[in-house]
């Protein structure tokens, strides 16, 4: 550790350019001031004051190094604030990834309202589907994160706070039959259409969900495409390559040629939780509270938190 006190005597005798009242300022006796700035000079080779009988006056050595002294001195003060501030949260760096469906919903507002009560937290933001976000977690590249997913199976190993359950809504072409009727749309209604759908192996029990509505009703569904991103299957479904379920959220994207629909006789729903890993930094636990103080107005019953010691590991 680089020990202050000497900066801090010269700093008081160059703005005081008297060593009376400067060893009076710092609460010390004349002589021991004195050779504390003899020593530095010795130290640093260089002269940094001109002394006389009737005056003191920096040179240009000292000017240069009472410039830098200040700047260093109010960063050593304001060390403890900024090392407490980082153990309790309130500032640091927070690595966070999430699901594109949660940006349709609650996530703008909790992120706008956690930048302004917390403006010292670095918020790094990364989009990523549940098994990218396991191989950041494993590679400790995220803090925490959104994932999706179906009731009650979120990923093990993690501390879970389910913020968001919603139904899946049928996504229809805008020319399909059942787009525009007003009678209410069931299953049959979809069943020999081909299915626009994410790749099982990113969100894996909301996929079984799908294909475990279907076959409950009797059908088999046949998938006609899959795509990783909502947005891109929402797309795919405007070009007529299918129908898609996607989370109730995801509605406000108002993709041209594409009607969204509740199918009556399905309770098929979605589930949004942030998941973080054990150990992991304050500021995380800063950001779990503030999403915990704003609740999704969409959540449909109360929201649950879990935590688990766990560390996951690839």
């Amino acid at each position: 550790m680089i020990d202050l006190r000497p900066l801090r005597q010269f700093v008081a005798v160059a703005e005081e350019l008297h060593f009376g009242r400067a060893a009076r300022r710092l609460h010390m006796t004349q002589p021991p001031l004195s050779q504390a700035v003899q020593a530095l000079e010795r130290t640093l080779e260089v002269v940094l004051l001109l002394r006389t009988r009737r005056s003191v006056a920096l040179t240009p050595a000292g000017e240069a190094l009472l410039e830098q002294a200040r700047r260093l001195l109010r960063a050593a003060d304001a060390l403890p604030a900024v090392v407490r501030a980082a153990a309790a949260g309130r500032s640091g760096v927070l690595r966070l990834a999430f699901v594109s469906s949660i940006a349709y919903g609650p996530l703008p507002e909790w992120l706008r309202g956690f930048r302004e009560a917390h403006p010292e937290v670095d918020l790094r933001l990364r989009e990523a589907t549940l098994d990218v976000q396991l191989a950041a977690f494993a590679a400790d590249e995220i803090d925490a994160g959104f994932v999706l997913h179906a009731p009650g199976a979120a990923p093990p190993g993690f501390a879970v706070r389910t913020v968001l359950t919603e139904p899946m809504l049928a996504a229809l072409p805008g020319g399909h039959p059942a787009a525009a009727a007003r009678a209410p749309l069931r299953l049959a209604d979809l069943a020999g259409e081909g299915l626009v759908i994410f790749p099982r192996g990113i969100a894996p029990s909301l996929f079984d969900a799908v294909v475990a509505a279907y076959r409950g009703a009797g059908h088999t569904p046949h998938i006609a495409q899959e795509a990783i991103q909502l947005q891109t299957i929402v797309n795919l479904v405007s070009a007529g390559m299918g129908v898609a379920w996607v989370p109730r959220s995801l509605a406000q994207l108002q993709r041209p040629g594409v009607v969204y629909r509740a199918v009556e006789d399905v309770a098929l729903q979605a589930q949004t939780s942030l998941v973080w890993t054990a150990g992991a930094p304050p500021v995380v636990e800063r950001f779990v509270a503030h999403v915990e103080a704003h609740p999704a107005a969409a959540a449909a019953g109360a929201p649950q938190r879990r935590q688990s010691p766990a560390r996951p590991r690839s």
